[in-house]
């Protein structure tokens, strides 16, 4: 049947970006038309579908709703549109050999990075950069991010002082710029963003819903992590012998943030065991010392072992500050950039 003329300029005027949908532009349109009634073909890629009857509006003159789905490829039309058949095993095999792989290639490491909060994130994004170093990540919540899927008091906006928006650049992230900071409209815009470009590259693995119950030492050296299910360690008093299991690493990097249920969990059994003298915790809040702060003492506390992020704080018995954790990119790039990296003997 021809395009109704009528349509099609409707139809063509309301054209716009689109939005993504499964690799293929597609946005749905509506538009009035005049004394328009009949069903429309396609015009240049554009599938015109369901003109309702001419409606009268009163005036002697009819309107039509003309609606309009652009589609690169028919296959993405949903009215014929059904799943390839599976067995569900093959979906439990191919999960269980893909995360038991993982855990064979990461039961001896390079780096094992407990929290995969902003400074943790961020820190596995630096050392990633080398394709040599294997990393694994450990959260012991099933959603890592930690606290920067949201601003201070649970707001949406992230402020983040410069010099760190270099790093929202690096990576995509858009902003408001003003003179001594960015703003992102949504914190989530850069948790979501440098997980997606993390998580793709084949030497990093993030094992969620795992929790550091313990440290590996050997020698006086911290030589890597005791693991289990985030559930289990939560349950040990409800049931009997749930025993670890383990990940060897040359170097362990604590971000496990500041103190609270999972946190500052590495430097307080540093401190159990007799390899640190205190934890005093952090001190109230400053931002304009705290970040310095932060960045300038991510270090090698013992041997083996490196402390970033807000778990500084409570190590140091430096400020607190309000949620920007962009800037702890710079604790990363510092752990990359500076002697720590001497620790690994591969960047």
């Amino acid at each position: 049947m021809a395009a109704c003329p009528a349509a099609v300029a409707a139809a063509s005027a309301s054209l716009g970006t689109g939005v993504s949908f499964g690799g293929c532009s597609k946005k749905v349109y509506w538009r009035q038309v005049s004394g328009c009634s009949s069903l429309c073909s396609s015009l240049a890629g554009m599938k015109l579908v369901a003109v309702a009857p001419p409606v009268h509006n009163g005036g002697g003159s009819s309107v039509g709703f003309v609606r309009g789905a652009l589609y690169s490829d028919a296959k993405y039309d949903l009215t014929d549109y059904k799943f390839e058949p599976i067995k569900e095993s093959i979906v439990a095999r191919e999960m269980t050999r893909r995360y038991m792989t993982d855990m064979i290639t990461h039961a001896d490491t390079d780096v094992v990075i407990v929290g995969a909060g902003s400074a943790g994130l961020s820190c596995a994004y630096e050392l990633s950069k080398n394709p040599n170093v294997k990393v694994a990540i450990i959260e012991q919540s099933v959603s890592p991010g930690g606290g920067a899927w949201l601003g201070g008091q649970l707001f949406s906006a992230m402020v983040v002082r410069k010099p760190a928006h270099r790093f929202l650049d690096e990576i995509g992230v858009a902003y408001d710029e003003l003179e001594h900071y960015v703003v992102i409209k949504h914190a989530a815009l850069f948790t979501s963003t440098i997980m997606s470009k993390l998580l793709a590259r084949p030497n990093v693995k993030l094992f969620n819903a795992v929790a550091a119950e313990d440290l590996i030492i050997k020698e006086d050296r911290v030589s890597g992590v005791v693991t289990n299910w985030a559930l289990v360690s939560m349950n040990h008093n409800t049931q009997s012998c749930m025993d670890p299991n383990v990940m060897e690493a040359k170097v362990v990097v604590s971000s496990c943030g500041h103190d609270g249920p999972f946190g500052a969990t590495g430097v307080k059994r540093l401190k159990s065991i007799g390899m640190i003298d205190k934890v005093p915790g952090m001190k109230c809040l400053d931002m304009n010392t705290a970040e310095d702060a932060i960045v300038r003492h991510t270090r090698e506390v013992v041997p083996g072992m490196i402390v970033t992020g807000m778990e500084v704080a409570e190590i140091d018995g430096s400020p607190r500050m309000v949620s920007k954790p962009a800037f702890l990119h710079a604790t990363g790039f510092r752990i990359v950039s500076g002697n720590l990296v001497r620790l690994l003997g591969v960047c």
